[in-house]
C-alpha cells in the first residue's frame, strides 16, 4: 500500500486574479490533477462564461463548485496549513521549498489538516503582507532567461507534483493543525501583549510581529498549543494589572 497527499483536502486559493481565463484554465489544470476545491479572493471580474470558456465542458464541474470570497484572511481562516508561492527570494522572505519538496512535506499534513495552496494576482504576486498567513513558501525553478511563469502553469506544476507524491506507507501522522483564524486571535493578542509590556516597538509593531509569525510558523502549532500561548498572554495581562494596585 501506498501513501499519497489527500487530495480532497486541497483547495487552490486565486487571490486578486485579473483575467478570467486564467481562472477557467485553473480549474482544468487543477480537473486534470484530482483537485476539485478553488476559491477566487477580491476577484476584479465574474465573466463565468469566459471562465468556463477556458476551462472547457471537461472541467465544467470544477467550474461550479468555485467559492467567490472577499477578503483573504477571510477566505483562508478556516485552513489549518497555507501555502504561499513566490518568484521573489531573498532575506526579506524566508527560506522556501521546491515543488517536489513541498508535495513531499504535504502527504502527512493533508491526512488530518486542510491545506491552501495561495497564488497571487498574474503581474506582481503575493506581497508580504499577505504572505504573512502562510505557514510555509514555495518557488518554481526557472531558466535565467525568462523566469516569469503563467498562473495556470505555475498552478499545474504544483498539482501535478501533488498529484505524483508518495511512496511505501509508513508512519506518517500530523495531528490536526490550528487554523488560520485560530492563528491571527493568537497573533493579534500577542501583539497587543508584547507592545504594551514594551518586548516589541509599539510603534511599529507589525514589523517586528512578521519575525515572530516566521518563528512561530516553523513550529507547526496545534489548536491546544495555541490556547496554551493565549492563556500565557491572559496570565501576562492578569500580573501587570495586579502589578499596578
Amino acid at each position: 500500500m501506498t501513501t499519497a497527499v489527500k487530495r480532497e483536502n486541497v483547495t487552490i486559493v486565486l487571490n486578486r486574479p485579473k483575467y478570467p481565463g486564467n481562472i477557467g484554465f485553473v480549474a482544468r489544470c487543477a480537473a486534470n490533477m484530482g483537485i476539485g476545491k478553488i476559491i477566487v479572493v477580491d476577484s476584479q471580474t465574474r465573466d463565468t462564461e469566459e471562465i468556463r470558456r477556458m476551462a472547457t465542458h471537461l472541467a465544467s464541474r470544477t467550474v461550479e463548485k468555485i467559492r467567490y470570497i472577499d477578503g483573504l484572511e477571510k477566505a483562508l481562516s478556516d485552513f489549518n496549513y497555507i501555502v504561499g508561492t513566490t518568484s521573489r527570494l531573498g532575506s526579506a522572505r524566508r527560506a522556501t521549498l521546491y515543488p517536489r519538496e513541498l508535495a513531499a512535506e504535504l502527504v502527512g499534513i493533508s491526512q488530518k489538516n486542510t491545506i491552501a495552496l495561495l497564488f497571487g494576482p498574474e503581474d506582481f504576486g503575493l506581497t508580504n503582507e499577505e504572505l504573512k498567513y502562510c505557514h510555509s513558501l514555495v518557488t518554481i525553478p526557472t531558466s535565467e532567461e525568462l523566469r516569469s511563469i503563467n498562473l495556470s502553469h505555475a498552478v499545474m506544476i504544483l498539482c501535478y507534483e501533488i498529484f505524483q507524491a508518495g511512496g511505501e506507507e509508513k508512519e506518517i501522522f500530523t495531528p490536526r493543525l490550528a487554523t488560520s483564524r485560530e492563528l491571527e486571535g493568537m497573533y493579534g493578542q500577542l501583539k497587543d501583549v508584547l507592545s504594551r509590556i514594551g518586548f516589541i516597538n509599539p510603534e511599529n509593531p507589525d514589523y517586528w510581529m512578521m519575525n515572530i509569525r516566521r518563528f512561530l510558523s516553523r513550529v507547526r502549532l496545534h489548536s491546544k498549543e495555541v490556547q496554551i500561548i493565549r492563556g500565557i498572554c491572559r496570565q501576562i495581562d492578569w500580573y501587570g494589572g495586579n502589578k499596578k494596585t
